[in-house]
């Protein structure tokens, strides 16, 4: 199979990165995690890095995330794959849910293991999965600036909390497409103000050009003003099967070009540097 043409695949080494894979561990992702790195070498990416969904605290629901008893397997796993392949670097990752009430326990977690970097991601608003498609009725009789609101409250309090190196797919709360009728810009710019005041990077996700919204985590305005803020940003598919690394590249490549944006974020244990977008 030939790879694809256009930003990933005629160019040799794009220097990109997907920094959003993840694997069978988190029972919703198909794949050996040697087909994702292969997906990898093929497009011509430099690195990926896996973020498997940590360890749920709230409840138990292997069709979610992988049991606690499983992160020292799942670190085990990408450590080995990285010390054994070449052509692609392997980073070690997580997506980390922000739990209010549980950051003491979710710190004790994650400083038993040696990461490149910590995602932090909201699913849930008051033990609602907002983003899981078994729940959507619970948009409906919803104030969605309320819903909204409260949204971008939950998700700056990850921000704040420390424990994070990057905010995986930031608004989220579009994934359905019910949006508010009011402007929703003050609560993009109230959040991001702590997310520049916490040092924090976001990501930029394809992953939503496949969802109902149809449309790239952050979307436009949502990037310009983090591009006026200076917040790194990082690349990301969501990737829960081989076939989905690096998707979209292109679009999300000219949406970051368009904003004003010429490098991405990397991290090798919790430190991160940048490197250029590839023209």
């Amino acid at each position: 199979m030939s790879p694809p043409s256009g930003i990933l695949g005629n160019m040799g080494k794009s220097g990109l990165v997907d920094y959003h894979l993840h694997t069978p561990r988190c029972g919703h992702a198909v794949g050996d995690l040697e087909e994702y790195v292969a997906r990898a070498l093929q497009i011509g990416l430099s690195e990926v890095g896996f973020s498997d969904h940590f360890p749920l605290l709230h409840l138990r629901d292997p069709s979610l995330s992988m049991a606690l008893e499983e992160l020292p397997e799942y670190v085990g796993e990408v450590s080995r794959l990285a010390e054994s392949v070449s052509g692609v670097r392997v980073r070690l990752g997580i997506e980390v849910d922000y739990l209010p009430g549980y950051e003491e326990r979710t710190a004790e977690i994650l400083a038993a293991h040696t990461f490149d970097y910590v995602m932090g991601a909201v699913h849930f608003l008051d033990g609602w999965g907002f983003d899981d498609p078994r729940y959507v009725d619970g948009y409906r009789g919803r104030d969605l600036y309320e819903l909204w609101a409260r949204y971008f409250q939950v998700l700056g309090d990850a921000a704040g909390s420390g424990l994070f190196d990057v905010l995986a797919h930031p608004d989220l709360i579009k994934k359905f497409g019910f949006r508010p009728r009011e402007d929703v810009t003050h609560l993009y710019a109230s959040f991001l103000d702590r997310v520049a005041a916490a040092g924090l990077a976001v990501e930029v996700s394809t992953a939503g050009l496949s969802k109902p919204v149809g449309e790239i985590y952050p979307g436009e305005d949502f990037l310009r003003l983090c591009r006026e803020r200076d917040i790194p940003v990082t690349l990301g598919s969501d990737a829960h099967s081989p076939r989905e690394v690096g998707r979209d590249y292109r679009a999300a490549v000219a949406l970051l070009r368009r904003v004003g944006y010429r490098e991405i974020a990397l991290f090798e244990r919790r430190r991160r540097t940048s490197l250029p977008l590839p023209d």
